[in-house]
């Protein structure tokens, strides 16, 4: 049976194609074999199951390994009180450590029915204390270190006996010079347990404390990197034969994806199932190319999943970070990047944002589309005039399956000075970039993407680069600031046709001043054409 992209639950090597993540699991047992206890708190669908699930193989010769899943083995019943959480967590623990495969000693078999007995007298006075209790009797028995492994810890983190569970641990650590304990935990989810709060004091003088502020923070990167994209691109090659420039494909769909791992498999499993044997790619070896890339990112974009749901979920729950999504987008202001800054820290968290050297920018090009996406079908945007002459004139731009970018910027200039050439008082600069946007998207609409270059987005200059049916256009964006910043705009403009291997690229100047003048032109640099156009 041929393996196939996973995008659902674990990765298995038998049955998916995979990213090597071995140098991950040398760098997180380097963590157990310190004996220290750590988060790892990752954007949702970012390969945590599969990477815990992997290190409980790792480590099995090693030490016992308790790997537990709180959505699956705690329910929220099992919250409601101490008792009621020790009985099942005990229980878990003893099912689990059963199921090891090994022969334990004699004295911490004997632990474990102690433990084991407790649960099932169902004694009403085995709260944590007692179960910790019986876990350090446990851990002191033991022939080899134990290592605690918790997924899905989120779907506890709103209960008292939770944080209760985490002081526990929290004291036993502390105390593990004195009391056996686990050698390591590992707590995994979306959020960071080390930011909940708690009270620990009752009087009037409490302090509000992290019941997890002894975990060290967790380093490792699980992003897939191009190489190991390319690697797990080989192994597919291997049985199919498609014949695809392997480092070619690997850099593309990082550069898209910044190794996002639910994206990078994603956009696999679309080449591999969808895009494979549509019209333009009968042939596996069609769709393995750049056009059948992009015909997969359509896809993904217009599709409907749990991810994206999330993502737009989580903006309106967090109205900070629509925010600062917003202002990244539209306005070009940097926002740099603060590690205390509350909101930012909550969007790193979901994976939405990243630092790039002190700047916070969009964590990947895909994601980048889902947010444009979002606001400028906002039911705001679409109401706006330019937005509706866009959709009046949509068909006109489209000639044999190729996209003239030259008309379309020549009827944007048009409409844009007739709606908001006379009121540039009340045009803010940024409102350019999202007018352009809003005339843009529903012409190439199902069709082609667009994103925006992050190296030139700024308050003065913004590229956007447009794919359509594997065909580039480029557009700088920029704000008029006189003829010798202008002339230097078109020597980077043609720099950047020169990275790209084209021939001709746009350029649209938002100008204020009264004595501009209007319209576009065309100018000849060699054997490049720059269109450029003064609005």
């Amino acid at each position: 049976m041929s393996k196939a992209f996973n995008i659902t639950a674990d990765c298995k090597p038998s049955l998916h194609y995979m990213v090597d993540i071995h140098s991950r699991l040398d760098q997180i047992r380097g963590y157990v074999d310190r004996g220290e206890y750590l988060s790892i708190n990752r954007a949702r669908q970012y390969g945590k199951t599969t990477t815990l699930r992997a290190l409980n193989e790792y480590l099995k010769n090693t030490y016992y390994v308790i790997s537990m899943d709180f959505q699956m083995q705690m329910s929220d019943a099992k919250f409601r009180s101490e008792n009621a959480f020790s009985i099942a967590f005990a229980k878990a623990f003893i099912r689990i450590i059963r199921n090891l495969d090994v022969m334990l000693p004699e004295n911490m078999e004997y632990a474990v029915e102690q433990l084991k007995k407790a649960t099932q007298e169902n004694r009403e006075d085995l709260e944590l204390v007692e179960l910790f209790q019986y876990l350090s009797d446990i851990c002191r028995e033991s022939d080899r270190p134990l290592v605690l492994i918790i997924d899905e810890v989120d779907s506890a983190a709103n209960n008292q006996v939770f944080l209760d569970f985490l002081a526990q641990l929290r004291g036993y650590y502390i105390d593990r010079d004195r009391s056996a304990a686990f050698r390591s935990v590992i707590l995994a989810g979306v959020y960071d347990i080390r930011n909940l709060k708690r009270k620990f004091r009752s009087d009037e003088d409490h302090k509000m404390n992290s019941p997890w502020n002894i975990a060290v923070e967790f380093k490792v990167d699980m992003s897939f990197s191009a190489g190991e994209i390319a690697g797990m691109l080989e192994d597919y090659e291997k049985e199919h034969e498609t014949g695809m420039d392997i480092s070619e494909m690997a850099n593309l769909i990082y550069a898209h994806t910044s190794g996002y791992p639910f994206l990078v498999s994603k956009l696999c499993k679309l080449i591999d199932e969808e895009v494979t044997g549509s019209g333009s790619f009968p042939k596996t070896k069609d769709a393995w190319t750049y056009a059948g890339f992009l015909e997969a990112e359509r896809i993904l974009l217009g599709e409907k999943n749990t991810l994206f749901e999330s993502m737009v979920n989580k903006l309106y729950e967090f109205p900070e970070l629509k925010e600062i999504v917003y202002s990244i987008l539209f306005t070009g202001k940097e926002s740099f990047y603060n590690v205390l800054n509350q909101a930012i820290g909550t969007a790193e968290m979901f994976g939405f944002v990243k630092n790039v050297n002190g700047v916070v920018v969009i964590a990947n090009r895909i994601f980048e589309m889902v947010f444009y996406n979002l606001f400028l079908t906002s039911a705001e945007n679409q109401n706006t005039d330019i937005y509706k002459a866009a959709i009046q004139d949509k068909n006109q731009f489209i000639c044999a399956g190729h996209l003239n970018m030259d008309l379309l910027l020549e009827r944007f200039v048009t409409h844009f000075d007739e709606l908001y050439g006379d009121q540039p008082d009340k045009f803010k600069e940024e409102d350019g970039r999202r007018y352009f946007l809003l005339y843009l998207r529903p012409i190439i609409n199902g069709t082609g993407n667009y994103y925006v270059e992050s190296r030139t987005r700024n308050m003065e200059r913004t590229d956007v680069i447009i794919d359509y049916r594997g065909e580039q256009s480029i557009v700088e964006l920029k704000i008029w600031r006189g003829n010798a910043y202008h002339e230097r705009g078109e020597e980077q403009l043609l720099e950047y046709l020169e990275h790209y291997h084209l021939k001709k690229g746009y350029m649209l100047s938002f100008n204020f001043n009264k004595k501009k003048e209007v319209g576009v032109k065309r100018m000849v640099f060699g054997d490049r054409v720059l269109v450029e156009a003064v609005v």
